[in-house]
């Protein structure tokens, strides 16, 4: 394609093929099966191997096809299996389940109901995806595609509106581009939240002979993969959206910074590299505006502080992954002391849909300083456990019960971590907040990435910190010493609250130390790292003097704080316990219990090394925690 008219002309055809194919106006039924990390870590592959066998065995090639697409979200419930036209959703679908679904389904008509979700509140089985509670407060901007479209097949990108963003883009002056995502209100997705149109104005206004588009795909807090979904699920928007950042900003090249740890990612981006490329729509003269763009890929190692972009620069050009001293910042003086713009996949799979609908639209969903949606990775103890795109403004309550479907098991919320091992906890004084970059920092946590970590009764919140605070200081690139003595130090503090050794200095120690860190520390890494352990001291400090004055974990987690014993009315002096234990510390005592005919039994706590192992073996709940 060398013009405009021939990609209007592609444009219209793909979209004609890819309603035809979900409105079954093409006259053949489509099986669509979850291409996603989670989902072919479960065996999609070989559901979808079994489709297209049984596809050839009934001579039905002209009646089905078979596709793989992005990441449908609802991950706790993959994989997935999706039937068009009737917009059937099958889900937990396992190998042994496609015959039943072929004959049943495909041949017969007929829906399996024993594969269809059932909504844990009101046990109702749902048909359709629109239909389930944890999709029907959804809006997918930055997700656009994932779940349609097949991200290795630009044809169908382009059904679904690939590329009329970039159209759009390259038909008006750079700065009106600039001036059109300021409008939009688009703020960064990768944590900090800075305005995106801003920063692209401030490498637009610095004249130089190279300029370059950065996309951040380093992504490393715990339980996040907002990013890995987007670049499988639909790269080609990621691809956009960074060719019109270079655009407006006058650079012609452009480097994919994704950790290792994503192949699939990866792969996916390298296939629509190379399609984009084939379709004219990448390289040299893009449809003869001038304007030329070349994409690269580089793999991180899967170092954490290169999530922070000065240190991710310093990766990508070989050097030692540690960040800069700023200013310069990377606007001005970036990729080889060039005027650079880092963005995250999020901010750049945004910008298409605010040139292709316009800046209205976009500010149209979210709250007065924080426009669009937001991907989260809902997870921990919440029953819905998935990737969502939510409007700004939604409240965690919602995010937690309405999309996340509650608490498991009838347990009592107790915290919500957002912003990973950089954000803070909200306890239930904070479930009707909105969502949105500012109100989350001034309750004490931040927006992060993207994470969001659901904690019950059962969590204890002096060994959450810990486990940021370990994570913290494994990842900690040692440049400078706040950081890298600092967090060090609130470790150490912590690990001897968690054993049962802590003072009250302590608590003024580690407040003393999270304010210092925070203060002199080079990057973020440093200057967030003390957040777990304040917003914890701060919403859960009894906790801290529980274990501290009281010797005992409330939450029964720190293992040196437990003391198994045995209630010796209730033990039946079967042995079982005595033969789990690995280290022989539970003996055969004088005690018979009234009513027993065997002897009970005791555990020699110093000997005991808190695994558990005999309380999970007792078959009359006769061990119990202390």
């Amino acid at each position: 394609m060398k013009t405009f008219a021939e990609l209007d002309a592609k444009i219209c055809s793909c979209t004609e093929a890819l309603n035809s194919k979900i409105d079954g106006s093409n006259g053949k039924r489509a099986i669509l099966l979850c291409g996603g990390t989670g989902c072919l870590s479960s065996n999609s592959m070989d559901i979808k191997a079994r489709f297209e066998q049984l596809v050839a065995e009934h001579n039905m090639g002209d009646k089905v096809t078979v596709n793989i697409v992005g990441c449908f979200g609802f991950c706790s419930q993959g994989p997935f299996v999706k039937i068009y036209p009737e917009d059937t959703l099958y889900r937990l679908v396992k190998v042994d389940d496609v015959e039943e679904i072929f004959n049943t389904d495909i041949v017969g008509g007929q829906i399996v109901e024993r594969l269809l979700y059932i909504e844990p509140l009101t046990d109702e089985k749902v048909v359709k995806q629109d239909d389930i509670n944890f999709y029907k407060k959804q809006k997918r901007i930055a997700l656009h595609g994932c779940g349609v479209i097949n991200p290795e097949d630009i044809n169908e990108a382009m059904g679904e509106g690939a590329f009329q963003g970039l159209k759009r883009a390259l038909s008006m002056e750079p700065k009106e581009v600039i001036d059109e995502v300021l409008a939009a209100g688009l703020r960064g997705r990768g944590g900090a939240g800075f305005p995106t149109g801003r920063k692209w104005s401030f490498a637009y206004a610095n004249e130089a002979d190279q300029k370059y588009v950065v996309c951040n795909g380093d992504e490393g807090d715990p339980g996040a993969f907002m990013d890995r979904s987007i670049l499988e699920g639909n790269p080609f928007a990621v691809l956009e959206g960074m060719m019109i950042a270079g655009y407006a900003i006058g650079a012609t090249e452009g480097y994919f910074y994704v950790r290792a740890e994503y192949p699939i990612a990866v792969n996916r981006l390298r296939m629509a590299i190379k399609q984009m490329k084939e379709a004219g729509i990448l390289g040299e003269n893009i449809m003869g505006t001038g304007f030329s763009f070349q994409a690269y890929i580089r793999l991180g190692a899967g170092a954490f502080v290169c999530g922070e972009e000065t240190a991710l620069l310093n990766s990508i050009e070989g050097k030692r992954g540690m960040p800069r001293p700023r200013p310069p910042f990377p606007a001005v003086k970036g990729l080889w002391q060039k005027p650079t713009i880092v963005n995250n996949v999020e901010t750049l799979a945004c910008v298409p849909y605010i040139l292709r609908e316009g800046a209205e639209a976009f500010a149209s969903c979210g709250t007065e300083k924080s426009k669009g949606t937001k991907v989260f990775a809902l997870g921990g103890k919440v029953n819905n456990v998935g990737l969502v795109e939510i409007p700004m403004g939604t409240t965690l309550r919602e995010l937690i019960y309405d999309i996340g479907g509650g608490i498991p098991n009838g347990k009592k919320f107790k915290a919500i971590q957002t912003g990973g091992p950089s954000g803070g906890c909200l306890t239930a004084e904070s479930l009707d907040e909105p969502i949105d970059f500012d109100n989350l920092v001034a309750k004490g946590s931040m927006m992060g990435s993207g994470g969001a970590i659901v904690m019950d009764e059962d969590n204890c919140m002096v060994d959450v910190a810990k486990f940021y605070m370990e994570f913290i200081c494994d990842e900690s690139c040692g440049k400078c010493s706040p950081c890298r003595i600092g967090t060090k130090r609130m470790l150490e503090i912590l690990t001897r609250i968690t054993e049962g050794n802590g003072t009250m200095q302590d608590l003024e120690e580690l407040e003393e130390l999270g304010s210092a860190v925070k203060a002199n520390s080079l990057c973020a890494l440093g200057q967030t790292a003390a957040n777990p352990i304040i917003s914890t001291l701060t919403h859960f400090k009894e906790e801290y003097l529980a274990h501290i004055v009281d010797k005992k974990c409330p939450a029964k987690v720190c293992k040196k704080l437990i003391q198994y014993t045995i209630e010796q009315d209730n033990c039946f002096g079967c042995g079982l316990c005595a033969r789990a234990c690995p280290v022989g510390c539970i003996q055969r005592t004088d005690y018979k219990a009234p009513d027993k005919k065997l002897n009970s039994y005791q555990i020699d706590s110093s000997k005991c090394i808190k695994c558990g192992a005999c309380m999970a073996t007792c078959k009359f709940k006769a061990i119990v925690q202390k």
